[in-house]
């Protein structure tokens, strides 16, 4: 009778820790309570920082990073990475404003971005997967045509003639801006989907072993065509998130966007090299990212801090990535 209770107390003890250990080793978790952690901490310091103003505003100002991070972890997903996203937003946002100070219906200045991400997205999956190219050598050669081609014809100037009705971002029903009921139900939709459907979980498989996923009967290059399409799919609408937050918009690439938008991706818990990885942990990690440069300034650090803090993140999660790979092979 006593070994028995001592069996379903060892049994009991067991499964608590395994709990706990899945817990710890979930990255979801883990950024969840990084940022609930961040918010209590610099709270304490400086109430400010956790009213309603400061957090509505650190959302708003970011959504678009996780929409645009949901895309690019599809991408890092299927084994690739897409170094060029910054350029695009930057180009699609400036084309969008174009079309609406030129008079035409909003819903067209809304929808051509979309269609041009995915077109120009098209032609880099092309690239990637039927010419065999790389796809860092692909996105770091379109990022370049982009950048430059954006300052050679517009010169970086400012669009300002926006008409009434384009703040798409600036709307907020009940009381909520739009671009977080974006960001909640695009993650929320696009994570259902990857894990239910056929082709979401076609990029796991191409992504973890090309070969593999072949004899599967899978096309790994016509799946790689698919996510980069869809990548462009929502960095279109990332790109007209960003571009209607303000009254006005710069005809520039917003510095280091494509490294925050990896960093979301990555942090998120998505392994760099492909196979892993949701988009839930990628939109949690861009608000975590938002949070910390957020919190640096009610603590009067330097926001420079967080490219440092961007790199050690990324150094780290690639480190963690690869020691949980090395312990599944020993097993």
């Amino acid at each position: 009778m006593n070994n028995s209770l001592i069996i379903k107390k060892d049994t009991k003890s067991e499964n608590t820790l395994q709990i706990f250990k899945t817990i710890i080793f979930n990255q979801e978790m883990v950024l969840l309570l990084s940022i609930l952690f961040l918010l209590i901490v610099v709270g304490f310091i400086n109430p400010r920082y956790v009213s309603n103003r400061n957090l509505i505003s650190l959302f708003l100002g970011n959504a678009y990073i996780a929409v645009a991070a949901i895309g690019m972890s599809m991408v890092i997903i299927s084994g690739n990475i897409d170094i060029s996203v910054g350029s695009l937003i930057g180009v699609l946002a400036t084309i969008s404003g174009t079309i609406a100070e030129a008079g035409f219906p909003i819903w067209i200045s809304w929808t051509i971005p979309l269609a041009i991400g995915m077109f120009i997205n098209f032609v880099m999956g092309i690239l990637v997967a039927y010419f065999r190219l790389p796809s860092i050598v692909v996105s770091l050669g379109f990022m370049s045509i982009l950048k430059g081609g954006l300052i050679m014809f517009t010169g970086g100037a400012w669009i300002s003639n926006l008409p009434d009705g384009y703040a798409l971002s600036q709307l907020r029903p009940l009381g909520i801006p739009m671009p977080i009921y974006f960001m909640v139900i695009l993650t929320t939709l696009t994570a259902y989907w990857m894990k239910m459907s056929p082709l979401g979980r076609s990029f796991y498989a191409v992504g973890g072993n090309s070969e593999a996923a072949r004899l599967a009967g899978i096309q790994p290059k016509l799946t790689v065509l698919k996510v980069f399409i869809l990548h462009g799919f929502f960095v279109g609408i990332a790109s007209v998130l960003f571009s209607t937050q303000l009254s006005v918009i710069q005809s520039t690439v917003p510095p280091y966007l494509e490294l925050t938008i990896i960093t979301a991706s990555v942090v998120g818990g998505v392994s760099i090299l492909g196979g892993t990885g949701t988009v839930i942990g990628s939109t949690l990690a861009a608000v975590l990212l938002a949070a910390i440069s957020s919190s640096m300034i009610f603590v009067n650090l330097s926001p420079f801090w967080l490219r440092s803090a961007q790199g050690l993140l990324i150094l780290a999660t690639v480190l963690a990535d690869l020691y949980r790979r090395q312990r599944q092979l020993n097993k």
